[in-house]
């Protein structure tokens, strides 16, 4: 994918009146109002001036719980939804709505017109995982910064796109996984503090892998514009169950099934595989081999880093990030990096969309968390040992491997 200069018209497949709706929106921006008290700010919210303007982009289950975090802050004016369920996107027009007292919330069906509004600072994206690269890049393309759920990828190939879209553009992009720091503080703490001495392994237990949908063929609901739901995804028939965002990944949810989603491998995977390679200090890398092993309690997986590190995937006999340390050896404590601002992984965001630093799950972060769960997957689709090449972004002298790197996209949603 080649991105368009900074400041350039938005790329082809932007809806065709997307500069119209942009100058519409800075028209709209210059009609005269009058100053408010809530304009002027109080001890419990910062003046308008200072308000980072914000949108949701994907507002059932986690973006709804997105959009309440972000509406509880002061320094957060909230001006606009955008969701393919009519009745997702007025509930949540309605919060915003009664959170400020009053009807300013607009909605959108289609994401580019959210992006399209020159007002919008920063946008939150919690749309099914198939969505989460376009989306991102596009709104980095347009001025935006954004806060991205977990897993912010579906393959490998989308992760350099997505990095390479926020630093061309200069945006602040985090992940959503609040996990990495906060439930694996423990873990974290003692392998930064040099206790264990120089770490040799860790562990970690998640899953399943994805599965393929045979859902029948439902009615479509009125309110449901199923068409864009699917957008990049190869097209199947609507089914209740194929779209629901319930948080299982067995069944029954876009979660469990390969079309959306890598299912527990990176719905979890990227919780558990960034604390893991945050407790382990290779947040920085990617592996460069993959190690496949099939015994009698069944596969797992050891990915080797460049460093020596071994990570594990569901290693016999080994807990969830159980650690594997040098007793008697020292190793030098390090401070724990964490969240910038207040109001944890939110406000870590949020600071740094003000002072313009890299958030805490860096979009590079992330990316080479979620890869893990990729290159997992794909070393136990093939059954076999994997060499990955972290610098050109493929597998060594293996072209069969290097065909999962990505799927065809239906037009026009192409990388």
């Amino acid at each position: 994918m080649s991105l368009p200069e900074p400041n350039a018209p938005a790329p082809q497949n932007s809806r065709r009146d997307f500069l119209k709706q942009t100058s519409a929106a800075a028209a709209t921006l210059a009609i005269p109002y009058v100053i408010t008290s809530q304009a002027l700010g109080n001890a419990h919210r910062a003046p308008a001036s200072d308000r980072i303007v914000m949108a949701g982009i994907g507002l059932g289950n986690m973006g709804s719980g997105d959009q309440g975090a972000f509406l509880g802050r002061g320094d957060v004016q909230y001006v606009a939804v955008c969701d393919v369920r009519k009745h997702i996107m007025n509930a949540a027009k309605d919060r915003t709505n009664g959170h400020y007292k009053n009807s300013d919330c607009q909605t959108y069906a289609d994401f580019r017109d959210i992006l399209a509004r020159t007002d919008i600072d920063a946008v939150h994206i919690a749309t099914p995982d198939h969505w989460h690269a376009i989306q991102v890049i596009q709104a980095c393309i347009s001025g935006k910064d954004v806060y991205c759920q977990k897993p912010e990828t579906k393959t490998l190939r989308e992760g350099p796109l997505m990095i390479q879209a926020a630093r061309r553009y200069s945006r602040v992009v985090s992940g959503g996984s609040q996990r990495v720091l906060e439930d694996y503080r423990g873990v974290v703490d003692q392998c930064w503090s040099g206790e264990l001495g120089p770490i040799k392994s860790i562990n970690v237990n998640v899953g399943p892998l994805a599965q393929q949908c045979y859902l029948p063929a439902e009615s479509v609901p009125e309110d449901m514009d199923w068409e864009r739901w699917l957008g990049p995804a190869p097209w199947a028939p609507y089914n209740s169950k194929r779209c629901d965002g319930n948080f299982g990944t067995g069944g029954n949810s876009w979660r469990s099934y390969s079309d959306y989603s890598g299912g527990g491998m990176t719905d979890w995977g990227a919780h558990h595989f960034g604390g893991a390679t945050f407790a382990i200090d290779v947040r920085s890398m990617q592996p460069e081999e993959v190690l496949y092993h099939d015994g009698e309690q069944g596969p797992h997986l050891t990915f080797r880093y460049p460093n020596g590190i071994l990570l594990t995937h569901n290693c016999p006999g080994k807990e969830n990030m159980q650690v594997e340390g040098t007793p008697g050896e020292k190793r030098e404590a390090k401070p724990v990096p964490s969240y910038k601002g207040q109001g944890g992984i939110y406000g870590d965001f949020i600071e740094c969309v003000k002072t313009r630093e890299n958030p805490f799950r860096d979009i590079e972060y992330a990316v080479n968390s979620v890869a893990v769960s990729h290159l997992g997957i794909i070393a136990y689709q093939l059954k076999r040992n994997l060499k990955w090449d972290a610098a050109a972004q493929q597998f060594i002298d293996d072209p069969q491997a290097n065909r999962f790197l990505d799927y065809a996209r239906r037009e026009p949603w192409l990388l």
